[in-house]
């Protein structure tokens, strides 16, 4: 069998065209990542991505794996995914068992899963155990501030532009104070009309106490989910929301991770979704862990995707996957986060960028995650880490 030869990481960074902001403190004015490649003996490349999340340096995640796990990982088997996966945790965890440290080890994962796939010949869904569905539900994100901009006009124009688009859900950024939230959700759902599915984003703008108002109003404007109303150390907060009983649902843990890191969430039951990004919370083997503590306490699972192509096209294959919560023709279906917002590493890295027809993405069926990465791209981008 092929064993690994080669780690190569990618810090990557790119301008936006216009800095924009959302309700935490700072102009976000670039988008970056951290790509990983592994080579096999064979000649065969995985690639894998770490989630950079909100102003997060992705230099930290190149040194983690540069400097600690590629020593790992030398002379191995590629399809040993979860004894590689355990010993990266067990090997990072007394300095990082959360944040961009395992990150670092999803990129790993993700690579080795695609991998996996290229050399069993199969995509990584069917490797995961199969696909529940070969299209997927997209939800339009963005709505994304700008210095001096007219709101909620521009969230109602935004709006529209997504449903011209074909979306038929989307979510829209809060955290602005509750009745600018409320008029911003407001004019969303008039430029929209009652048959589109609202999403609300407060990026843990809010308290619990102040939280109580912002979910009894956004349930009277038939708001689908409420995400990161409050800071993700407050579980007991996030468990106070939960037990109001509104229609209204919660969501949140794009900021959380690894199975021991959502284990009080699900054992809580302190949201109604969760939320793990595949590029931050531990790849397949980790998100796949985390999906057995939300199945087993009766939680929708529905990852968090704000990455390059890679990550992107990961969240598809695993999105595939997820189980209707329950198994019923009642049963809560997952649904595709596809950032609209500018981003050169999602919109020019790989070949097969997934697109939208009739409302829905089609999952890939190719073997492993299905793309072909252009290093130019790569080699653009990448800010020439001290580490490497």
């Amino acid at each position: 069998m092929p064993t690994i030869v080669d780690v190569q990481t990618w810090v990557l960074r790119a301008e936006v065209p216009t800095p924009f902001f959302f309700a935490q403190p700072g102009i976000v004015t670039h988008r970056s990542s951290m790509v990983i490649a592994i080579t096999t003996d064979d000649g065969r490349i995985g690639y894998g991505e770490a989630l950079c999340n909100g102003h997060q340096p992705a230099d930290i995640a190149a040194a983690t794996v540069d400097s600690s796990l590629k020593p790992l990982l030398i002379g191995r088997d590629p399809l040993h995914t979860g004894v590689l996966f355990e010993e990266c945790y067990n090997r990072t965890k007394d300095f990082g068992m959360k944040g961009a440290v395992v990150g670092a080890i999803s990129a790993i994962d993700i690579a080795l899963w695609d991998l996996k796939g290229q050399i069993l010949g199969r995509p990584v869904h069917t490797l995961l155990g199969g696909a529940f569905r070969s299209t997927l539900a997209p939800y339009a994100t963005g709505f994304y501030r700008v210095e001096g901009g007219a709101y909620p006009e521009l969230l109602a124009e935004e709006a529209q532009r997504h449903l011209d688009a074909g979306f038929t859900a989307m979510k829209v950024k809060i955290g602005f104070g509750i009745d600018s939230d409320l008029r911003s959700i407001t004019a969303v759902r008039e430029a929209v009309g009652d048959g589109v599915r609202i999403l609300a984003d407060a990026n843990h703008a809010y308290n619990a106490g102040t939280a109580r108002r912002l979910v009894r109003e956004l349930d009277d404007l038939d708001v689908y989910w409420l995400e990161e109303p409050i800071s993700p150390e407050d579980v007991d907060g996030y468990r106070s929301l939960v037990d109001m009983g509104p229609k209204l649902l919660i969501a949140a843990g794009e900021n959380e991770f690894s199975r021991h890191g959502f284990w009080p969430w699900a054992t809580t039951r302190a949201v109604d979704i969760l939320q793990p990004d595949l590029a931050a919370a531990g790849g397949f083997t980790g998100v796949q862990q985390i999906q057995t503590l939300a199945l087993s306490a009766g939680l929708a699972l529905n990852p968090h995707v704000w990455g390059t192509a890679i990550g992107l096209v990961a969240a598809i294959h695993f999105l595939a996957t997820i189980p209707p919560v329950p198994i019923s023709r009642a049963g809560q279906e997952p649904m595709l986060e596809y950032d609209q917002s500018s981003h050169p590493f999602r919109q020019h890295l790989v070949e097969e960028l997934p697109t939208m027809a009739n409302g829905r993405v089609m999952v890939p069926d190719r073997p492993g995650l299905g793309i072909t990465v252009d290093r130019s791209v790569l080699d653009r981008f990448d800010q020439k880490s001290p580490v490497r």
